[in-house]
């Protein structure tokens, strides 16, 4: 999806992690401007030490806070980037606000690039699931389509993840004034276990 984004363009990277996006647009298609805005410091501090051929700027920034998408004094984006993000918002009412912010962060015709974790199209994801009583809920106390899975990476962990479907997809576009374009299955076994999506705003 990286490789549609022509150069020069304005483009903003949210949840950008360690930067692998800005440095794989930096080898292949520089943009004029990035921005780069993620909640972990440690992650951000490994995105500021890298070396790009474009002004990039990388911010904390709480997708869950009003107002994070106000934060960059900047004219509006030509690409939103939302790479793995969507999926660990929990709460309709908060992804819906999310979907929102991004596309005031667009110029008229831009484009939103989005992909949601599918874990459970993996039978060995699956099996990584963990009952909510855990960490103190239950069923009752969550939605439709939420799960707490084991993560085994580097120690235990906890990680939260939303399973956003087709027609929960459809609902968030047509709400957040969104025309989806294109969709597709990519990542991991089988290339399935994240559904891509391109998004317009309407």
């Amino acid at each position: 999806m990286l490789a549609r984004i022509p150069p020069l363009s304005a483009v903003a990277d949210l949840g950008c992690g360690n930067a692998n996006a800005a440095r794989w647009l930096a080898a292949h298609n520089p943009p004029c401007r990035y921005l780069g805005l993620d909640l972990s410091d440690p992650l951000l501090e490994i995105a500021r030490s890298a070396d790009f051929p474009f002004p990039a700027e990388f911010r904390q920034a709480d997708f869950f806070e009003s107002g994070w998408d106000r934060m960059p004094a900047a004219e509006p984006f030509g690409f939103v980037l939302a790479f793995a993000v969507l999926h660990h918002i929990p709460d309709a009412q908060r992804r819906l606000a999310f979907l929102r912010a991004c596309r005031r962060m667009l110029v008229p015709g831009g484009w939103l690039f989005l992909s949601t974790w599918q874990f459970r199209r993996s039978p060995k994801l699956r099996m990584r699931t963990v009952a909510w009583e855990e960490i103190g809920l239950s069923e009752s106390d969550v939605d439709s389509g939420d799960y707490l899975l084991d993560w085994r990476s580097e120690g235990r962990g906890l990680r939260y993840v939303h399973i956003v479907d087709e027609r929960e997809r459809s609902t968030l576009a047509e709400d957040s004034e969104f025309t989806e374009t294109e969709r597709f299955e990519s990542d991991g076994e089988g290339g399935r276990l994240a559904d891509y999506a391109v998004w317009t705003p309407v």
